[in-house]
């Protein structure tokens, strides 16, 4: 058996929740890779809606197992606040929820340090959630960080000294007058709570899963081109969220890795800072924004809306070795007399169809534009039903991607999910 990969090519927000658990019926396992609770995935059915930040997706499939791998770093309070919400609404976590002792744990002083960076850089600003995920990774790679498996040996006196040493940061960056005592008390009540749960050593258990014969799907967060790595750096987030980071979050060889299935909005959006090539400073953007509820899962930010980019994408294709596309909010353009699609950068002059080093400057889109379909997509049930415009958009996607869209989303319900035959 191997492991199938699912994660989002742009920047992040491309409706992961959904599709894992749309997915998920047809494997054993959903594991998380990378990321934390800056990621909110959120999900429709039967009428109620969920976002998730930490726990992966597959929590609402029956008695499917759900691993947090060792790539995640976790709030052991914001954690137990979703779990806890979670089990009010009737899903039993316990025994089907399993965390990796190696996964990194973010500190209440994490978050005052993710506030005093960003304070630091001014105008420059990258526009963190604030949630210390930057500086929580900066300790793992540093080798300075706590671990999940840390709680259950001399847990105080690990912390204390950990504690100590990012307040002697914050003094250096004279961020003072801060008070932590009420977030640290409930901190430590999540600490506690998360004793409840299986802590394992997630490499091992994922190797065994794929030996017995278990099919198991690793759900990324964020997108492709905030990889720290690969997106467009500085301003991206501070994990590889790329496919490979699957192999790093988890403990999987890449001779274990099947379907790569990348994830896209049939436009694109990003939230915070950054270059944004193909971005709507106008009307046509807020209402892209409007009929697609364009606000951060977890933030509640509005996010930056645009036309599709393939240039990015093919970007994306490549760096993930991306099987099958699945491309969300169809539906949200339904209205729209024309439809663009971003073929080509123009930089500074020069035609590029490619993705560059920098596209933090100097970067026009060149576009492809088509007719609308002007038809509303979201009570479509099969494939054949597709207007004939929106058909001639998924074919020049496709030509231009090189790689098929197998799965096509109409709606925020699972429901409104439709496979096609490539």
């Amino acid at each position: 058996m191997k492991a199938d990969v699912l994660l989002g090519l742009q920047w992040g927000d491309e409706g992961k929740g959904k599709v894992v658990d749309v997915l998920t019926p047809k494997y054993d396992v959903v594991a998380r890779f990378q990321g934390g609770p800056n990621a909110g995935h959120t999900l429709e059915f039967e009428g109620n809606k969920y976002v998730l930040r930490s726990i992966p997706s597959g929590i609402f499939q029956g008695d499917k197992v759900n691993i947090i791998g060792n790539g995640v770093v976790l709030a052991p309070d914001l954690f137990m606040d979703e779990a806890r919400e979670l089990e009010k609404s009737g899903h039993n976590l316990h025994g089907r929820l399993h965390i990796s002792k190696k996964a990194h744990l973010i500190m209440p002083t994490h978050r005052l340090l993710d506030a005093a960076y960003e304070a630091a850089k001014g105008k420059d600003k990258v526009g963190t959630t604030g949630k210390g995920i930057g500086p929580t990774y900066t300790d793992k790679v540093s080798r300075n960080g706590l671990r999940v498996g840390d709680i259950l040996d001399n847990f105080d006196e690990k912390y204390a000294a950990h504690k100590a040493r990012h307040e002697e940061i914050l003094r250096s960056l004279n961020y003072t007058g801060y008070d932590i005592t009420e977030v640290e008390h409930h901190w430590m009540e999540g600490v506690e709570y998360m004793k409840q749960f299986e802590l394992v050593d997630s490499e091992h258990e994922v190797n065994r899963l794929l030996r017995e014969g278990k099919s198991i799907l690793c759900e990324g967060a964020q997108g492709t081109m905030l990889d720290v790595d690969f997106g467009s750096y500085p301003f991206v987030t501070s994990s590889n969220t790329i496919c490979a980071g699957a192999c790093t979050g988890l403990g999987l060889g890449p001779n274990k890795i099947g379907e790569v299935y990348g994830i896209i909005k049939a436009y694109c959006t990003r939230v915070g800072a950054g270059p944004f090539p193909t971005e709507l400073c106008d009307d046509t953007g807020s209402k892209i924004r409007r009929i697609g509820h364009e606000y951060g899962a977890v933030t509640g930010r509005e996010r930056r809306c645009g036309w599709i980019d393939l240039v990015a994408l093919k970007y994306a294709i490549m760096v993930n070795g991306v099987t099958k596309l699945i491309m969300m909010k169809s539906d949200v353009l339904d209205t729209f007399e024309t439809v663009k699609a971003c073929v080509a950068y123009n930089h500074n002059g020069m035609f590029l169809d490619y993705f560059p080093y920098d596209i933090n400057s100097g970067i026009e889109p060149v576009y492809v534009e088509m007719p609308g379909w002007k038809q509303d997509l979201s009570h479509i049930t099969s494939a054949d039903q597709f207007p004939q415009a929106f058909r001639d958009y998924i074919t020049l996607l496709e030509h231009h991607l090189e790689t098929p869209i197998a799965i096509i989303s109409v709606g925020p319900d699972r429901e409104q999910t439709i496979e096609r035959n490539c």
